[in-house]
């Protein structure tokens, strides 16, 4: 019988037991035996079949032993390697990290940028060296980067299974794992960060520039104007007061007014530069100086005056109503209605030599008109439009006239049908009765002949820019009932019964006629581009869908229309809100200027906690750092008790 290669030693560590050897006795061919002492290996050797002699060999066991050993430390001297290689990784991305994010907060830190041209280019030498500061570190930050490219490519991780929970300890390939995705997501952040860090200096690099650029060129055109406007404002002292004039040498003061007008051209344009360059810092949300600010409103204060005084207008204080006479004042309103006629033709100033319109404008008429203008920085055309024509109706005291009170006017004037014309003479009579009831009825002191002349003015110039000396009835009452003081619903109601048949109901022709109506009012504004121009027809298409598809609409199914506030019309809307707003307190700080209370409109975002702004900053898009408005947005007009 052959003999087994080899048995067990028989050594003191290693034991085999009799239930063993009867064990392998039961199973003679290719079995196994175990034995382990408290720190050695794993050892196995195939057993003889009984009866066979199993020779000795320590010799092969011993290079069994030594080669597990060699493979043991070898292992062992991998993770070792392994784990302070990425050592070496994860604390300098993490130091990257930490001084890229500090370096975004110094850079957050830099902006608003001030609106001076010595502060912007302190501003600019300080940025030049933190961008300095920023490219020297990038050869480090480079380097850092490859070595970590470098280690991922030679140790990839996968998605591994989880361990199960019935095994406590990870094993070596799942540690090795994990050491790899945390380098590789420290990597990524850091690339992202600095990524994101060199953009933004580059952008910010840009921006200083331009705002300097800007600030320069601002500054040079201000201290041009400055000089061109003491020029002009020599040559207005040295004319004659208008009072002092008579009527027959008011065409050579027309004249001389033209030219000097002519000469002043450029420095309107100018004054339109300077402001919008101004608008165009702001929206960067560069605010200029207080110098600057100050210089500003000075030039246009001083371009308004001068315009006042260059202005040609038709009289409303005559040194008489006859050529003859220079002894007394005569007010508009108390001309004879024929001389008022004539004068009204021979004494309109063309206003555009390229478009031939002419208007004419009451002293007190211009001055409104330019106050107009501080209005322009509201970022929303509706809201624009509708404090424009709020500072209107409270200068021709039409706030206070209530719409009952107009109706009986109209009544006893009997401007019926509404598509009659009317000339001068009419509107300033029913003028005159309306000023006059409403002094009756409030018992206040009305000045009824500036009312009469001021209302005339803003009637012609929206209904009768061509100065025909003739409007129709609608148009004279739409501009009255838009401006009186009484609610939007029964506005719209008055409206719609002015243009809908004895049935109550109004076809498309009809309700475009009245929307054209309507729509001169922001039009005298210059505002009736954002609410559809001249085109009324998307109005009349969107109000016939209420109709139910029939060629008529009902006047609630107008006022429906109305209420959803359409593009055509929403500037009537916002006019209500605005007047009801004038007089509110929100016992509320603004979160940007600190105003307290709130006066006007009070603006909160649903998306944020605690944060209210006033009208002032919200509508102009004034916004401090980290205090700018998430839509949605709540707007509230009235007083409000309770958190909100």
């Amino acid at each position: 019988m052959q003999e087994w290669p080899y048995v067990l030693p028989r050594c003191p560590e290693w034991h085999v037991t009799e239930q063993a050897q009867h064990r392998s006795a039961a199973h003679p061919l290719s079995q196994v035996e175990a034995s382990q002492d408290g720190a050695g290996p794993l050892c196995v050797t195939p057993r003889a079949p009984s009866g066979a002699a199993r020779p000795q060999a320590p010799l092969e066991m011993n290079l069994c032993w030594n080669e597990i050993k060699k493979k043991s430390h070898s292992l062992r001297a991998r993770l070792e390697a392994f784990s302070d290689h990425s050592g070496k990784l994860q604390v300098p991305l993490q130091e990257i990290i930490d001084w890229l994010g500090q370096k975004d907060e110094e850079l957050s830190a830099q902006l608003p940028l001030r609106g001076d041209v010595l502060l912007v280019q302190q501003e600019k030498e300080t940025h030049a060296a933190f961008m300095e500061e920023v490219k020297s570190r990038g050869p480090y930050i480079y380097s850092v980067l490859e070595s970590a490219q470098a280690f991922l490519s030679q140790h990839p991780f996968e998605e591994l299974e989880e361990p199960t929970s019935e095994s406590k300890d990870v094993s070596p390939r799942h540690r090795i794992q994990n050491i790899s995705r945390f380098v590789w997501k420290q990597a990524n952040v850091a690339s992202e960060l600095w990524e994101k860090l060199t953009a933004r200096c580059v952008d910010q690099h840009r921006h200083i520039e331009r705002t300097l650029e800007q600030l320069l060129e601002i500054k040079g055109a201000m201290e041009e104007l400055s000089t061109t406007l003491d020029q002009a404002e020599s040559v207005r002292e040295t004319w004659e007061p208008i009072g002092d004039l008579f009527i027959d040498s008011l065409p050579e003061h027309i004249q001389s007014t033209k030219l000097f007008k002519e000469e002043l051209s450029p420095m309107k344009d100018g004054v339109k530069v300077v402001n919008d360059l101004a608008h165009q810092l702001a929206i960067s949300d560069v605010h200029l100086s207080m110098e600057n600010s100050r210089t500003l409103e000075q030039i246009n204060t001083r371009w308004k005056q001068l315009q006042v005084g260059r202005r040609v207008w038709f009289p409303c204080r005559l040194q008489s109503c006859d050529t003859r006479s220079s002894s007394s004042q005569v007010i508009l309103g108390q001309c004879q209605p024929q001389r008022l006629a004539s004068l009204l033709v021979s004494f309109c100033f063309p206003s555009s030599h390229q478009a031939q319109t002419t208007c004419w404008d009451h002293p007190k008429m211009t001055e409104l008109y330019q106050t107009l203008a501080d209005l322009n920085n509201i970022k929303f055309s509706a809201y624009r439009t509708a404090m424009k024509l709020r500072r209107v109706q409270k200068a021709l005291r039409l706030d206070m006239v209530t719409l009952a009170t107009a109706l009986e006017i109209f009544n006893e004037h009997d401007l019926q049908p509404s598509d009659r014309p009317m000339d001068v003479v009419e509107v300033i009579h029913c003028l005159t009765a309306l000023y006059e009831r409403l002094e009756e009825e409030r018992g206040i002191l009305v000045n009824v002949p500036l009312c009469v002349d001021m209302s005339l003015n803003w009637l012609l110039n929206v209904f009768d820019s061509g100065r025909s000396g003739k409007m129709r009835a609608l148009s004279f009452k739409t501009g009255i009932a838009c401006l009186c003081g009484t609610e939007v619903k029964e506005k719209f109601q008055y409206l719609f019964s002015q243009v809908a048949s004895a049935g109550g109901l109004c076809d498309q022709r009809h309700l475009g006629v009245l929307l054209h109506e309507a729509i001169q009012v922001p039009r005298q504004l210059g505002e009736v581009a954002a609410f559809g121009g001249s085109n009324v027809e998307p109005s009349i298409r969107s109000c016939f869908r209420f109709s139910n598809g029939k060629p008529a609409i009902e006047a609630s199914q107008f006022l429906e229309w109305a209420n959803l506030e359409p593009q055509s019309m929403v500037w009537l809307a916002v006019l209500h809100r605005v007047t009801m707003a004038e007089q509110v307190k929100h016992q509320t700080k603004c979160s940007v200027c600190r105003q307290c209370p709130i006066k006007g409109f009070r603006y909160r975002s649903l998306k944020q906690f605690n944060v209210d702004i006033c009208q002032t900053c919200f509508l102009t898009g004034r916004a401090s750092k980290g205090n700018k408005l998430h839509y949605p947005i709540m707007e509230y007009y009235t007083p409000v008790r309770g958190w909100a």
